[in-house]
């Protein structure tokens, strides 16, 4: 689980790889190569695929990626963006930060109608996905947004709650994004929880 996959030059395609995504992040990344590993290969990195929604908490992403990138066994060589169905395949767990209130209404629905919420519509549920709300704080308090965040949770997705806090609207109250450190530390739990299961 900690030890790095070898890297592939980015003309070589092998099963689960996604050729070419540094394009989209060069501001993560400065070229597709990464440091050769420093140890005999015994089983590949965790892949963690990141979904982003219109929240104001989308703010915290940059520092989020960052934090995450520093998991020990954290897979960080990438290449192609493809379709909903090898983005499924290709990562172990997903994670929605943050997840808004349209977002949430269309998941509990199975609307699936832009790359997010088809990779999600098409998730394999036997791996972990975890969501982060984030609203305002009268639409957290909506009867319907409860009923929906019971739904995601009873197809096995892990909800990492929200937070009271004084929102950019100025409100104060439920709503808010769980802070950065909280959500790594659910993904470190919920990965190596994960990992180890799977080599039991």
């Amino acid at each position: 689980m900690r030890y790095s996959k070898p890297c592939q030059s980015p003309l070589e395609a092998s099963p689960g790889s996604l050729p070419g995504v540094e394009a989209i992040r060069p501001h993560m990344e400065s070229s597709v190569s990464c440091p050769a590993a420093a140890a005999p290969v015994t089983e590949r990195p965790f892949r963690v695929l990141v979904g982003v929604t219109g929240s104001v908490a989308a703010l915290k992403l940059p520092l989020l990626v960052s934090r995450l990138l520093d998991i020990p066994g954290m897979w960080k060589c990438r290449s192609d963006p493809v379709l909903h169905i090898d983005l499924r395949r290709w990562a172990d767990l997903m994670l929605v930060a943050p997840l808004d209130a349209n977002t949430l209404g269309k998941v509990a629905s199975g609307v699936c109608d832009n790359l997010l919420t088809c990779v999600i519509r098409a998730w394999d549920c036997r791996k972990p996905l975890l969501f982060c709300p984030a609203m305002n704080t009268a639409m957290w308090k909506h009867p319907i947004t409860a009923q929906q965040v019971g739904l995601l949770k009873a197809f096995g997705y892990v909800e990492i709650p929200c937070v009271a806090k004084k929102l950019v609207c100025g409100d104060e109250g439920l709503g808010a994004m769980a802070e950065v450190g909280t959500i790594v530390d659910k993904v470190k739990e919920v990965l190596f929880w994960h990992g180890g299961s799977q080599q039991s």
